[in-house]
């Protein structure tokens, strides 16, 4: 192999770090956009955060550069952009106003911002210890980028229809603590990672994946809240389905071996 060729693998073996060092980048600049109250700006530096943590696995997966460190790292990056960076946001934006109750009250905001960012540490050390064993095509559990998503989408939403943080407080607290739930919970959750980016798709998947575009650009903040909301709700709804399926094969089961 002559020089040449070494110095393109070192590069192509950079690449997908550099989207993940990108992701943890916006997540931080969430957190230093949120203590001077852009909030819209904190939304969106999450949102790109999430676009680029999807794209570091599969570039590296396309260019075959896997490797512990890169999956270390993605780690590591995704427990401050999708961890401590929205718990913090959603705390500078609506939380901190619960310091203002009186006596144990006055504490619900950060133990709320405290119970998501457990719960995004957690989901992720489950994620990595299981990594080898559970299905490839579904997530146990609420995925932090896209409790990330629904939570900063909330805020972006709120944001931009000029509601007050203090009168959506309430429903801030509410929205983080069922997040936080959803991420350690045992729901199943789609995980898209049957999608080889390297495979043909029918004209068909594009044209949705143009009116996608379309559709978001319309109203970017209420269209990412609303869609991120519906995933995550999807495991629950996943979870009914499948109780009831198993409920009513039992039921015919039983009526058969009646004599």
């Amino acid at each position: 192999m002559n020089r040449p060729e070494k110095k393109l693998r070192k590069g192509i073996y950079l690449l997908p770090n550099l989207f993940t060092t990108g992701s943890l980048f916006a997540g931080f600049y969430a957190i230093v956009a949120a203590t001077t109250d852009l909030f819209d700006q904190a939304a969106i530096a999450i949102i790109i955060a999430l676009f680029l943590d999807f794209f570091d696995g599969r570039i590296a997966r396309l260019t075959h550069t896997t490797s512990k460190f890169g999956a270390q790292y993605d780690s590591l990056s995704d427990m401050v952009s999708f961890g401590v960076a929205p718990a913090l946001v959603v705390y500078e934006w609506a939380l901190f106003h619960f310091g203002g109750f009186p006596w144990i009250w006055s504490k619900l905001g950060w133990l709320a911002a405290f119970f998501y960012t457990a719960a995004a540490a957690l989901r992720l050390a489950r994620f990595n210890a299981r990594v080898t064993v559970v299905s490839k095509r579904y997530f146990q559990g609420l995925p932090s980028p896209a409790a990330a998503a629904a939570l900063v989408g909330f805020i972006w939403a709120c944001h931009d229809m000029r509601l007050s943080p203090e009168d959506v407080a309430i429903a801030a607290l509410v929205v983080t603590i069922v997040l936080g739930a959803l991420m350690v919970s045992n729901f199943t959750y789609h995980s898209f990672k049957d999608v080889n980016l390297a495979d043909r798709i029918p004209y068909i998947v594009m044209l949705a994946v143009v009116l996608g575009f379309i559709l978001v650009s319309i109203d970017p903040p209420k269209l990412v809240f609303i869609v991120f909301a519906l995933y995550a709700l999807s495991g629950p709804v996943i979870y009914i389905v499948r109780l009831k399926r198993k409920r009513g094969a039992r039921t015919t089961v039983n009526i058969e071996d009646r004599p």
